[in-house]
């Protein structure tokens, strides 16, 4: 259960990005919400702090310089069981949302979003039945990266080994890893 958030006892909110940038306009805007704001660029450094400050809510990048976010949210969920949890990525896929939403994240969010967006889906505790379905099926190169990013994930992002599961070549694989995802 978080704290109650009031100024005397402000709610803590822990920002794990390795963009600096990102980090700093959702720190001001957090902060200009109430909240105490601690940013960590790393996993070890997001693990420091959550043993230090025991934060009630957590913002993870998917896509850490060093690490995956999907490997970092247990390790800080078995440091603050209690902390609600949200995976913010740019590079979304159906199987990395379901991935963490299995790890225990509260929501997955994709980039860009705003300090209001992230605190709705941390905030909201039921399931919108009424979610919108999309009237049109995803195209096919939407198709092949959900594809590429279920592989990957299953190969724990081992691009080596999730080229030759899809018989791609290393590098083309990396070329359309550094894509954007497709649109829908």
């Amino acid at each position: 259960m978080t704290r109650e958030h009031t100024m005397d006892n402000p709610t803590s909110f822990l920002i794990i990005d390795d963009d600096e940038l990102f980090c700093r306009v959702m720190e001001r805007a957090m902060k200009r919400r109430g909240f105490a704001v601690f940013v960590a660029n790393t996993a070890d450094q997001a693990l420091s702090m959550a043993r230090q400050h025991q934060p009630d809510y957590a913002s993870i990048d998917l896509k850490l310089a060093e690490s995956s976010g999907l490997k970092l949210l247990p390790e800080l969920l078995a440091i603050v069981p209690q902390c609600k949890t949200i995976i913010l990525t740019g590079y979304s896929s159906i199987s990395t949302a379901v991935e963490a939403i299995k790890l225990g994240a509260t929501n997955y969010l994709c980039k860009p979003v705003d300090a209001d967006e992230v605190l709705h889906a941390l905030k909201t505790e039921a399931p919108d039945p009424d979610a919108k379905i999309a009237d049109h099926p995803p195209s096919v190169n939407r198709l092949t990266w959900e594809h590429i990013q279920r592989v990957l994930q299953e190969n724990d992002g081992n691009i080596s080994a999730t080229a030759r599961s899809l018989g791609m070549h290393r590098r083309t694989l990396q070329r359309k890893l550094q894509k954007r995802p497709v649109k829908r």
